[in-house]
């Protein structure tokens, strides 16, 4: 069923916004919502009349498009836009916010009030004046944003992808497409007179195959999934990676599985694909260096900085600066330009990501690194794109130094627990090596272990740095935002397999 979320199709405005998205964050504002810079002078000091030491004020407008394919029929496609403002106020450990889908000046006053009740004392100055900061760099330079596409052509890429998948092979029995994007405007606005903005698209495209042996008729059913996106155009599907290169990969890895054994189960030598399979890294590592656990000293890392916690073949990295990648951002989610963060150093822990009240009160340099998922939801340290950096190896002479193992080349799914590091992480495309050969596939293997152990027995490090396509959405607190992975091919000499071979 096709139906319209708030009001018309989006294109009606895509004149208007181009216009609007090379102008500053604040003069859109003003110009779509009436929010002038005087009146955010006086959200502030409303903020601070209660003896806060530190306000800010997050103005969104977010556009967006969604569109599911299922059983080759077209089951959704919405468009829609939501506006608010979300207002915080900080008093040492203590954060009051409150938040306003309404941007008129007596509803934001409202929330600012709210706000305030944190503390108790007399009124602060808000500020001695406000000036917008430029952007450092524009890593997304998007000239026409997805948003601003006709439906049309987007119902096309599902559809492309349904027929892609479908034409693979004839044992593919269903296919699944979803597309989303959007176009969010942000405006950051703080008690100490910065004012920072942004104008961030997005948009991804993910496929989702069942196979059966048998066909639709019957047989046991495997699983496959791809899909691919970032800070981009249209354009990126027609021509960078069209729907046919997600569908196809899809199918390929649905049915690969047909013919895969249990997987083995123990402790062996398990070597690491490159790109998506940093999924493992970013949830058994980067969540335990994030700086609300380490200040809260909940985190396997709490207290390690210049410590060896990984194999002086680690490095690891967090870098929100690449451009046009599904997790970078010129400023963060409170104003903060975006950086390139060692979090590991050739084993040795050098430092945790940053939000404002995490560097506050532990006196850290700010890293760019405070997210949240929208206006509703209070900013907190998050990762952006986490990686580890390539070795000196040949991918190839990695697995040739494997007498008996697993290559795990795909995960699908994972649990972590932050205060000590232990995961259980599910491989959905996985193969055993035999004397340094890739030979049967395998399903339903399980890796098991924890973070810090795992990165002392990395022994070789590939040349072969890979990013995901395009798909980490990662969550924490019951918010989500979108991320990026990266890893080479990495060997870790012991590492416990979960299976029933």
């Amino acid at each position: 069923m096709l139906w319209w979320l708030m009001g018309p199709p989006l294109e009606v405005f895509s004149a208007e916004r181009r216009q609007l998205k090379m102008q500053p964050a604040s003069k859109f504002f003003e110009e779509r919502c009436g929010v002038r810079q005087s009146d955010l002078e006086k959200y502030l000091a409303a903020a601070l009349a209660a003896g806060g030491e530190y306000a800010d004020l997050y103005f969104e407008h977010r556009a967006t498009t969604s569109i599911t394919l299922d059983e080759s029929l077209i089951k959704g496609a919405t468009q829609g836009v939501s506006v608010g403002c979300g207002i915080r106020v900080i008093s040492g450990e203590r954060t009051g916010y409150a938040y306003t889908d309404d941007l008129s000046s007596d509803k934001i006053l409202q929330a600012a009030r709210i706000a305030a009740h944190i503390s108790s004392g007399p009124a602060r100055v808000s500020t001695v004046g406000l000036a917008e900061v430029a952007l450092p760099r524009s890593l997304y330079p998007v000239v026409n944003a997805p948003t601003d596409v006709e439906l049309a052509s987007k119902l096309d890429l599902a559809w492309r992808a349904d027929r892609a998948a479908r034409a693979f092979d004839p044992r593919i029995s269903q296919v699944r497409v979803g597309y989303t994007d959007e176009v969010r405007y942000v405006l950051n606005v703080n008690s100490e007179g910065g004012i920072a903005g942004d104008y961030q698209p997005l948009a991804v495209l993910a496929v989702f195959c069942l196979a059966q042996e048998n066909g639709p008729q019957g047989g046991q059913v495997q699983r496959g999934f791809s899909g691919g996106g970032g800070r981009v155009e249209l354009q990126f599907f027609l021509a960078d990676k069209p729907p046919e290169h997600f569908a196809r990969e899809a199918a390929r890895q649905a049915v690969a599985q047909l013919t895969a054994v249990d997987a083995p189960a123990g402790e062996m030598e398990v070597v690491l694909g490159p790109g998506w399979p940093g999924v493992l890294l970013h949830e058994a590592v980067g969540h335990g260096l994030e700086s609300d656990f380490n200040r809260k000293k909940t985190s396997a890392f709490s207290g390690l900085i210049g410590q060896r916690v990984a194999s002086e073949l680690c490095t690891v990295v967090d870098d929100g600066t690449i451009p046009g990648r599904r997790g970078s951002l010129n400023v963060d989610d409170e104003g903060t330009p975006t950086s390139q963060t060692v979090l590991i150093e050739n084993g040795i822990l050098k430092g945790y990501l940053q939000d404002k009240l995490s560097a506050r009160l532990t006196k850290a340099a700010l890293t760019g690194n405070g997210r949240r998922e929208s206006y509703a939801h209070i900013p907190m340290p998050r990762m952006t794109n986490t990686y580890m950096l390539a070795g000196n190896s040949d991918p190839a002479d990695i697995i040739r130094s494997v007498k008996k193992g697993l290559y795990a080349g795909n995960f699908s799914g994972g649990q972590v627990d932050i205060t000590n590091g232990k995961f259980v992480f599910t491989a959905s495309e996985a193969f055993l090596i035999e004397d340094g050969q890739l030979t049967r596939p395998v399903r339903n293997a399980t890796l098991i272990g924890d973070g810090p152990t795992v990165l002392k027995h990395v022994s070789m490090v590939g040349n072969d740095l890979a990013f995901d396509e395009g798909i980490g959405t990662c969550g924490k607190d019951g918010q989500s935002v979108p991320v990026g992975v990266g890893i080479p091919t990495i060997k870790v000499d012991r590492l416990t397999v979960g299976g029933t071979g």
